[in-house]
Formats: C-alpha cells, sequence, structure tokens
C-alpha cells in the first residue's frame, strides 16, 4: 500500500487522573441515563475499549438503548465505538449482534439528514469485514444520487476503499463512478472520483481527462491537484504519452491557485529539459515568490529554484532570469534576501553583470535612507559583500562600485563598513588603475569616519598606497586635521582652563600650575565634573579615540607616518622640505606619546604602542634603506601574499563544487534510453509525490552508507536483559526535530501479561509527546511500541524509564522492569557550516559559555589529531589549510558547527607535540568551545572526551 492510500486515524485524548467505572455502573448509565450521561457512559466504555479492556457484557445494552437514539453526538460516537469494538468470535466468525448493527446503517444510510449520511459513509471505509458491507451496498450506491455533495463525496470514497478491499462486492466500481464523473458537477466530487479512478482504473481517467483537457483551467484547483499528480504519474511510465498532455501542464502554470502553480512547475521540470519549459517552470517560481507573503512558501520554492540551478543545462536558461530574481530582494526577510542574493551571484556572467550591480547599487542607497531595522544592517552587510564577490570576478565593475561603496565607510555600523574596507583594500592591490581614484574617495571620507577599527584600516590605506607629493601632503593636512591643535596635553589644558574660567573665576597664575613637573595634569577629576558634555562631541575623531584610551591607532598613526614621510623623502630632493616633513611627523608622534604617559585620557598608553612609535621616531632619525625597504615594500608583499593565498582557496573550493556537479560516466556504464526502458523497469524512477509525502510524514528513506556499520542495527539499543521476564529494545530514529522510538517488546513468560505498558520519562531538553498505551501479550508474543519525543535544543539528552505488567490471573502488585537509558547524541543534530573570521571572533566574544577540554589523546601527530576531532564533532576547520600545513611543533585551529535549531557552536583547538618527550609522545593541549547555551557547550565538551582517543578498528 502507498502511502497515499493509507487510513487516516482518529487520536482521542485519555484523562489519566480518573478512575476506571465499573462494568455495572456504566450498563446502568447505558440503560436508564439520560442523553448527557448516556454520551458520557459512552466516552468512558470507548476509551476502557482502547486500553485492551473487552467489555463483551456492554454489547447488547448500547444495540438496544443507545442505537436507536437520534442525537448526533451519540451517533458520531457510536461510529468510534462500532470502529474499534471486536466484531468477531474468538474463532474469526462475526457475531450475530452484528446483523443488527448492519440494519441501524443500512437506515442511517437512508436518513433525511446529509451529516448522518455523509459521516456513516465515512465510518464505512474503515470498517474490513466483507460481510457487513455487502447487504449496504445497494445504500451505498443510491447515495451517489443525493442532492448534497457531502454524501456524493463520500460515497465516491466508499466505493473506492470497498473496491480496493473487496472486489467482488462491487466489481464494476471504475465504470460506475467514470460515469458519475462524467455529470458531476462539484469541485470536491470530482476531486474524489477523479482520484479513485486513478489509483483503479488509470485507463479510463485517461480518457476523462482526454475529453476535457481544453477546459482543466477552469477546475477547481483540489481537481487541477489531482490531474497534474495524474500527468506526472502516466508521463513517467509512459514517455510516449508527454506529447499529449505537456501542453496541459503549461496551461496549469498560469492557474489561480498557487500550489497548483508550484506542482505543475515541478512536475514540467521532470517532465522535460527543454530551455522553454525550464525557463517557464523559473518564472513561474520567482511568480510564486514574489507574490506569496509567506516567508516559509518563499524559502522552499527559492530552494527549488537552487535544485534547478545545481543542474548544468539549466544553469544558462536561469542567467537570464537573474534581474526576475532580483525582484525577491523587495522581501524584508533577511534569510530570504540571503539565498536570493547567493543564488543571484551562482547565476551572473559577463552578460548581466552590469545590470546586477546597478540594482545592488540602488539596494544600498535605499539602505541607507530606510528607518533603521535591525536586520536593515545585516542587509547592507550582504549586499556589501555580493559586491565585493562581483567586483572580484568581473574587474571592470569595481570602478562603478567602489565610490557608491565608500560612503559606507563613515557609517555608524562597524560591520558593514569593515566589509566595505576589507574590499577597498583588496580591491586598491589588485587593480592598479583604480588607485588614484580610491585615494582621493578615502581622503574624502576620512574625517566623517566614526569607528576606531575603521579609521585604523583607512590609515593603513592611505599610508600604503599614497605615491605622489600632493596625495601624501593631503594625508599629513587630513591627519593634523583629525588630530586638531598640537601639542594636544597643552591645548587640552588650555581648553581645560579656558572654559573653567568664568564659571569658576579662576586667574591665570593658577593655571599654569595645574601642570606638574612630570607634564600631567592634576586636577582633572575636579575639571572633569564641571566640563560641559558637548565638548566631547566637538573633538575631532583622532583626538576622541585618543582620549578615551584607544592607543593602538595611534600606533597604526605612527606606522603610516612613516612610510609617507620615507615615501617622501624618496619623491622630494630638496633638503629643506624633506626635514619640515619629517620633523612634522616625528612632532605628531611624539605629541601622542607626551598624551599617552600624561593623566588625562581614560587608560593610560601600553607598553607595546609606546615601543611601535618609539621604534617609528627612530626609522625617521635614522632612515635607513633596510628600513625603508621593510616599511614601503614588505608590507604590501605581505597583503599581496595573505590575497592570493585567500584566491587561490577560493578557486579551489569552486574547483571541488564544480566536480561535484559534473556527473562522470564511466567508460563501461550502460546508457539508458527512457524510450526503450520496459514498463516493469520504470519502478526505479523515484516518484516525486511519494517522495514528499514521506518527506512531509517524517519517513524519508535515506540512503544508507556503504558500512555495514551505518545500518540500522547500529541504532538499536538494548533496554533490558535476556533473563527477565519481559526483553525490550528500541531503535532510535532522530527525524530533525522529533525521535521515534520503536520499542520492541517481547513476553519471555509463559504466562499473558495485561496492561502491558512502557513508562518513559525524559532529562534534558526532550519532551515525551503521548503516553504509549498498554497492551495485552500473550505468552511467548511480542509487540512494537513506537513512542515520539520532541527535541526543543541542541544538547544531550537521556531517555529513562520502565516496563510495568499485570500477570493474568495474580493477586500481586503491579510487576516492574526498569529499562536501560537511552542516551541521545548530540551529533544528530549538528551540521558543519562556514562563517567569516569577523563573525567568529564577533560570536566568540559574546558567547557567554565557555567549556575547556584538556587534550588527553594517543594520537601522536597534530594533523592527524585534528581531523579526528572534526570526524567526531561534525564541526567544518575554519582555518586555511596553508596556514595548518608544514610543521612547528604546534598548532591553533578555529572550528565551527551549526545545529539545525540555528544555535552556533564555536571551538578553538590549540594543541602541541612535547618534542622533549620523544616523537611517540603523544598530542597535549586544550580545546576550548563556546556556545550560547550550557547544554550545547556541556555536550560538545562531553563528546570531545568521550571520542578523543583514536580506536584501533
Amino acid at each position: 500500500m502507498t502511502a497515499a492510500e493509507n487510513v487516516c486515524y482518529t487520536l482521542i485524548n485519555v484523562p489519566m487522573d480518573s478512575e476506571p467505572p465499573s462494568e455495572i455502573s456504566l450498563k446502568n448509565d447505558l440503560e436508564k441515563g439520560d442523553v448527557k450521561s448516556k454520551t458520557e457512559a459512552l466516552k468512558k466504555v470507548i476509551i476502557m475499549i482502547l486500553n485492551g479492556e473487552k467489555l463483551p457484557g456492554l454489547l447488547m445494552t448500547i444495540i438496544r438503548f443507545v442505537l436507536p437514539l437520534q442525537d448526533h453526538t451519540i451517533k458520531k460516537l457510536l461510529l468510534v465505538f462500532w470502529e474499534i469494538v471486536p466484531k468477531t468470535t474468538p474463532d474469526g466468525r462475526l457475531l450475530h449482534e452484528m446483523i443488527l448493527v448492519c440494519d441501524a446503517y443500512r437506515k442511517d444510510l437512508q436518513h433525511p439528514n446529509e451529516f448522518i449520511r455523509g459521516s456513516t459513509l465515512r465510518f464505512l471505509c474503515k470498517l474490513k469485514e466483507a460481510e457487513l458491507l455487502e447487504p449496504l451496498m445497494p445504500a451505498i450506491r443510491a447515495c451517489l444520487e443525493h442532492r448534497h455533495s457531502y454524501v456524493r463525496r463520500n460515497a465516491v470514497l466508499a466505493i473506492y476503499t470497498i473496491y480496493r478491499n473487496f472486489e467482488h462486492l462491487i466489481p464494476d466500481a471504475p465504470e460506475l463512478i467514470h460515469d458519475f464523473l462524467v455529470n458531476e458537477k462539484d469541485a470536491s466530487c470530482k476531486r474524489n472520483a477523479f482520484m479513485m479512478l486513478i489509483h483503479a482504473d488509470q485507463d479510463r481517467a485517461l480518457d476523462y481527462l482526454s475529453t476535457c483537457i481544453d477546459q482543466v483551467q477552469t477546475f477547481g484547483d483540489i481537481l487541477q491537484l489531482v490531474i497534474v499528480e495524474l500527468i506526472y504519474k502516466v508521463c513517467h511510465a509512459n514517455p510516449s504519452e508527454r506529447a499529449r498532455f505537456i501542453r496541459c501542464i503549461y496551461n496549469l502554470l498560469q492557474s489561480s491557485s498557487p500550489a497548483v502553480k508550484y506542482e505543475a512547475a515541478g512536475t514540467l521540470v521532470t517532465l522535460s529539459s527543454a530551455p522553454t519549459a525550464i525557463k517557464a517552470a523559473a518564472q513561474c517560481y520567482i511568480d510564486l515568490i514574489i507574490k506569496e507573503s509567506d516567508n516559509n512558501v518563499k524559502l522552499i520554492v527559492l530552494d527549488r529554484l537552487i535544485e534547478l540551478k545545481e543542474h548544468p543545462a539549466h544553469e544558462r536558461v536561469l542567467q537570464d532570469l537573474v534581474m526576475d530574481i532580483l525582484r525577491v530582494l523587495s522581501t524584508p526577510d533577511l534569510e530570504v534576501r540571503k539565498k536570493t542574493l547567493q543564488l543571484a551571484l551562482d547565476l551572473v556572467s559577463s552578460r548581466n553583470v552590469e545590470e546586477l550591480v546597478i540594482v545592488l547599487k540602488k539596494e544600498v542607497i535605499k539602505t541607507n535612507n530606510v528607518s533603521e531595522h535591525e536586520d536593515t544592517d545585516k542587509y547592507r552587510q550582504l549586499l556589501v559583500r555580493t559586491l565585493h564577490s562581483c567586483s572580484v570576478r568581473f574587474p571592470d565593475m569595481a570602478a562603478n562600485v567602489i565610490p557608491v561603496l565608500m560612503e559606507f565607510l563613515s557609517d555608524s555600523n562597524e560591520a558593514a563598513a569593515a566589509d566595505v574596507l576589507e574590499f577597498v583594500r583588496e580591491a586598491i592591490q589588485r587593480f592598479d588603475n583604480l588607485r588614484m581614484l580610491i585615494v582621493e574617495k578615502m581622503l574624502e571620507v576620512f574625517h566623517a569616519i566614526k569607528s576606531v577599527k575603521i579609521y585604523r584600516g583607512a590609515l593603513w590605506i592611505l599610508g600604503e598606497y599614497c605615491s605622489t607629493k600632493e596625495d601624501i601632503q593631503s594625508v599629513m593636512t587630513e591627519v593634523r586635521r583629525s588630530l586638531g591643535e598640537i601639542p594636544i596635553v597643552e591645548s587640552e589644558i588650555k581648553k581645560e582652563a579656558g572654559e573653567l574660567k568664568p564659571e569658576e573665576e579662576i586667574t591665570v597664575g593658577p593655571v599654569q600650575k595645574l601642570v606638574t613637573e612630570m607634564g600631567t595634569y592634576a586636577t582633572q577629576s575636579a575639571l572633569s565634573s564641571s566640563r560641559p558634555m558637548k565638548k566631547e562631541e566637538e573633538r575631532p575623531p583622532l583626538r576622541g579615540f585618543l582620549l578615551d584610551g584607544d592607543f593602538f591607532v595611534a600606533a597604526s598613526l605612527a606606522t603610516t607616518l612613516t612610510k609617507i614621510a620615507l615615501r617622501y623623502v624618496a619623491l622630494v630632493q630638496e633638503k629643506k622640505k624633506q626635514n619640515s616633513f619629517v620633523a612634522e611627523a616625528m612632532l605628531l608622534m611624539a605629541t601622542i606619546l607626551h598624551l599617552g604617559k600624561s593623566s588625562l585620557p581614560k587608560k593610560p598608553i601600553t607598553d607595546d604602542d609606546v615601543d611601535r612609535i618609539s621604534l617609528c621616531l627612530k626609522v625617521l632619525s635614522e632612515c635607513s634603506p633596510l628600513m625603508n625597504d621593510i616599511f614601503n615594500k614588505e608590507c604590501r608583499q605581505s597583503l599581496s601574499h595573505m590575497l592570493s593565498a585567500k584566491l587561490e582557496e577560493e578557486k579551489l573550493s569552486q574547483k571541488k563544487e564544480s566536480e561535484k556537479r559534473n556527473v562522470t560516466v564511466q567508460p563501461d556504464d550502460p546508457i539508458s534510453f527512457m524510450q526503450l526502458t520496459a514498463k516493469n523497469e520504470m519502478n526505479c524512477k523515484e516518484d516525486q509525490f511519494q517522495l514528499s509525502l514521506l518527506a512531509a510524514m517524517g519517513n524519508t528513506q535515506r540512503k544508507e552508507a556503504a558500512d555495514p556499520l551505518a545500518s540500522k542495527l547500529n541504532k538499536v539499543t538494548q533496554l533490558t536483559g535476556f533473563s527477565d521476564p519481559v526483553y525490550a529494545e528500541a531503535y532510535v530514529h532522530v527525524n530533525q526535530y522529533d525521535i521515534v522510538l520503536d520499542v520492541l517488546v517481547v513476553n519471555q513468560t509463559s504466562d499473558t501479561l495485561q496492561n502491558c505498558t512502557l513508562e518513559l520519562a525524559t532529562l534534558g531538553d526532550l519532551k515525551l509527546v503521548e503516553k504509549p498505551s498498554p497492551l495485552t501479550l500473550a505468552p511467548h508474543d511480542f509487540a512494537n511500541i513506537k513512542a515520539n519525543v520532541k527535541v526543543a535544543s541542541t544538547e544531550n539528552g537521556i531517555i529513562f524509564g520502565n516496563i510495568v505488567y499485570d500477570v493474568s490471573g495474580a493477586a500481586s502488585d503491579r510487576n516492574c522492569v526498569v529499562l536501560s537509558d537511552i542516551h541521545i547524541d548530540i551529533m544528530d543534530y549538528i551540521q558543519p557550516a562556514t562563517c567569516t573570521d569577523a563573525e567568529f571572533r564577533q560570536m566568540w566574544a559574546e558567547f557567554e559559555w565557555e567549556n575547556k577540554v584538556t587534550v588527553n589523546t594517543n594520537i601522536i601527530d597534530l594533523n592527524d589529531y585534528l581531523q579526528h576531532i572534526l570526524k567526531s564533532t561534525n564541526m567544518k576547520c575554519l582555518t586555511p589549510e596553508k596556514a595548518l600545513s608544514g610543521y612547528c611543533g604546534f598548532m591553533a585551529a578555529n572550528l565551527y558547527a551549526r545545529s539545525i535549531f540555528g544555535e552556533d557552536a564555536l571551538a578553538n583547538v590549540s594543541i602541541e607535540k612535547p618534542i622533549q618527550q620523544g616523537p611517540e609522545a603523544p598530542v597535549t593541549g586544550h580545546i576550548r568551545i563556546r556556545a550560547k547555551s550550557q547544554g550545547m557547550a556541556l555536550s560538545l565538551g562531553d563528546k570531545i572526551n568521550l571520542s578523543q582517543k583514536k580506536t584501533s578498528i
């Protein structure tokens, strides 16, 4: 039976707190009570039968006192009761009382109320006894002509299930339903009838479709969906039919229903690989993404577009639709925009890159004008990165992009500005022709930069790439403008004194004495209390950074000044001008050193920064050729090496990606021609409808690995011992957000075990969805019990519990067998992922939970240990291969992974090989794990601890 034909179940909630009522009190309520008490009693009876009670004495009571009632609630409950009550004797014969029930249902099938008729027909779909159904057949047939559509559509379903289970009861069902379909007007009835013909008699379904193929667009969406399914199945089974029906699928792409359009597009892609068909399907997908308001729908359809792109033949067709795909950027959701930009970037070519860049530039400018939203900054970052990639791949575009992006260096959002700076640094190194433009633009925005990190980067770029006398003078002017009046300490003290004079009436004499012999400001705290706050804002940017105590920017400035001064000396021949420029640079460094040593800044200058500035002063005072080479040549070479290594890595990953996508065919592989394939061989083709239904039900058929250890048996956990009265083992099936436990329970005794119940409890972020219902086990019998557990977050969970049962005929208390614990592995939820170095550092600073694991292993090679950790934790190494290559006795690497719940896990591996202990000494060191939640950090640490040692197989 296919998944589509599975019957539907009624789930009944059982309140566990109430005591089970006695059979006598129930009988009394059913015989003498009013409608309300009879309803309650019937509910209790149903729950008791579901729990394994037989209650044979109540059957006749219900037939005599409850069955004749006309109350709708009671009739509805009776349908459930007759479905679950045992209808046969122990030897398999039908109970005589069921003849009375059969007669009651024949009357209900002729009832004037359409609800009673329809619900009775639905109930008949669940009956499995042919003797009960046979007398009802004339009444069921008559329901096909009822005036109400609810009755007619349920009559079709009843006929379909009876024909499938007991064909001899209604052998002419396909013919009957075909005639019904021709004359039917209601959409739901037509849909049910057509679906029956698809499964029962496909030829008749095709005959009907052929007669009305031109009117398909006028049908209701539920019927159109079934027609798409039929065409898909027919064309896959018999490829020669494609030409006959493909036009119909094209027409359904214009349907008013989004569901029909989606299914039709998916079917069209599987039936035809012609460029026109792919273009029509892709266009349909894009329209759906733009018109649908639900973000989940947008993401699903985007995934279908990405799947299309993966096919090399389809990629060229999609390249022409890049501009249409970019219309999706109007969606405010960041995840949708991210996927769209990635897809557009993968599809961009020299033909459409110019249009793509124009659209992206407009989007970037738009983000500057919108009111600040939490995702606006992230979206701007995405756009900057996309433009960066476009410019690297298509250098002609860089000149158009750079002026727009450089405006964002003065952005208050540091992340977006940092991305722009990274792009500018790469562009200025790679494209010599753009250097003048970039330097000019950088000098324009330099004064407006607000972030100290961006300021440092901008200083480095200006110091490295200003090559003309005029540019060098401009940089010096900008630096002076950004520092303000110098010497800084004196001017700050004067400013303080100037502000205090009108308020405190302090004379000039005492102001002079505020400076001590050391050159520090003695009464800073007293003055700062009365200093107006607006002065903070009036300070030039660089001066503000220094007074805040950020002297790392001062070290960067010293390097920049040294570079431009050395270059100026080489460019200008006049000794006086040379000395004047170098002296000015040295004065700026000296005044910063003076400020750092004073007590004016919020934090004093660090020793490292003092060393750096002092070194620069020394270099400028000596001006040796060696230092000139180091400052003006070696720095640029280092950048060049880094960028070329990065480019090499990108090319390597692209090559791997393209190798994955290129399907290689071996010389001796047989070629299969669709037209020559026998019909019985067509089963190997995967049915997309069946697959999607299985995926929705969580029964995805994963391809098992070739390794026999990766089979299902590897996931079976033994819960009890072989000598226990009840043996139990569980197969743990992890399906994203839920875990299904399939528990096999075996009665190893010679007694009948009644009310055998699997009682489970969970530890960690796991939640038991439903309590497994009790069952009765015959001697040496076995049964399967399924339990569902929901998972809420990534951490190791434990499921524990016991099996309780009563022994038939024994007077003792309930027996109990304690189960072994089931440990849920964190690795089922963790997947390798990538992020940039900047994102890694930011997360590392933000995450509050850290778990430090000491390396304790028998592995003696650093690289082997790293690979072993990557394999056992499912994490990805972010440190490039080149940085890990070579051998120096120690290694540091960053690892990253993301869970299916969107939680990030970071790890830093710092390991070394203790050489003094000899070549066979194992690796030592630490692994630091950081995560947002405590559970994730601890679980990952436990996993590393358990799998550190390599076991020899």
